[in-house]
């Protein structure tokens, strides 16, 4: 039997701000909410949290955290969640370990049961090292491991995360990641991310929420919104798709992984995954040119056959984004108008997309 969604329909008015949204997300993996500052990605996140209050309902599953018709308003320290704000807010007198038994100390559950999650937490995040040492000498990024390791060993319902790695630099964000993808993988309870950064959202979202000014711009599975006009627009140069896949085969001569992609494959570098591991590869649109013909002699050596699917004018006149069907996979193309008209390309059009670049990031 598969576990309801969830289900938030939500509506804050303030003079300075409207928020008005009605979403069902999966009640498994990570959803990212994504939009610009100011769109209501993390007023949404405190309204499920329970920290700000809205008009509307709440429903985690086959949970009410809310109902304004029945009159059901469960205070925050009662709902069953994890909240990872974008400071860690660690408790600077207690140590690392101190710190995860806070949360357990608060809760009425049976302690092998607590030390088993414990561990477990302590595993997912890869602190074990750090349990003796002082909050305060710990990196942002290390901070950060450890606040959603303390979130977690409560055994939440739904883990909630407002922009984990906004406060950290590029060195403490690539610390990070590879924990968070891990969490992606791993985790078997459902994740709300709040983001505005497209590399996160591509490495750890299965389903994605687009708010722009309080209100729901698009929503979807990944894939399905990596081809949404609205996304490309707000991606701009950085537009593309990512595909979910695995590795084939290792040529180990030239350091390269081949994986499935539709009707074909990819090469890509490769990153030490083993064959028949799943990764996810993402391909930028300013990354793929097309052809009416497989050209023989090319330092291109990705080159996909597909149907050109749509055509969407961008924000410049003289560009168009072309959307490609290659079997059950799309990509996406940014040329001239002027190319199109040259090359006679029109939906429907077959193609031949050449994949410039593809990268692997999972």
């Amino acid at each position: 039997m598969s576990t309801p969604p969830i289900s938030l329909q939500l509506a804050v008015q303030r003079a300075e701000f409207n928020l008005a949204i009605t979403i069902t997300v999966p009640a498994r993996g990570v959803t990212v909410l994504f939009g610009p500052s100011g769109s209501g990605k993390t007023t949404v996140l405190r309204c499920v949290a329970g920290l700000e209050r809205a008009s509307g309902q709440i429903l985690i599953g086959d949970e009410v955290w809310q109902d304004d018709q029945r009159q059901i308003f469960v205070p925050t320290w009662q709902r069953e969640l994890g909240f990872v704000f974008q400071e860690a807010s660690l408790f600077e007198h207690l140590d690392v370990r101190r710190n995860l038994e806070f949360g357990l100390n608060r809760l009425r559950i049976e302690r092998q049961a607590a030390r088993v999650a414990l561990d477990d937490a302590i595993d997912l995040l890869g602190i074990g090292s750090l349990l003796d040492r002082s909050t305060v000498n710990l990196s942002g990024g290390e901070k950060q491991r450890v606040a959603i390791a303390r979130a977690l060993v409560t055994q939440p319902r739904i883990l909630l995360l407002d922009e984990p790695l906004a406060s950290l630099d590029i060195a403490r964000r690539k610390e990070i990641l590879p924990w968070l993808e891990r969490l992606h993988r791993e985790l078997q309870i459902p994740v709300i991310y709040v983001t505005h950064s497209l590399d996160e959202l591509a490495r750890l979202a299965d389903h994605v929420v687009m708010l722009d000014q309080g209100r729901v711009s698009a929503s979807g599975h990944l894939q399905e919104i990596c081809t949404h006009p609205i996304m490309a627009m707000a991606a701009g140069d950085e537009a593309g798709v990512v595909v979910e896949s695995a590795i084939q085969r290792i040529d180990r001569e030239f350091h390269l992984a081949e994986v499935g992609f539709g009707n074909g494959t990819l090469w890509v570098r490769d990153g030490g995954v083993p064959a028949g591991a799943p990764i996810r590869v993402r391909i930028l649109a300013r990354d793929v040119s097309l052809a009416t013909s497989a050209q023989g002699s090319s330092t291109i050596q990705n080159v996909i056959s597909g149907v050109i699917e749509s055509i969407t004018d961008e924000a410049h006149a003289s560009q168009a984004l072309v959307t490609v069907r290659c079997g059950e996979a799309m990509l996406l193309s940014r040329v001239t108008h002027r190319a199109l008209a040259t090359l006679q390309l029109h939906t429907g059009s077959p193609v031949w997309c050449q994949v410039k670049s593809a990268a692997l990031i999972d």
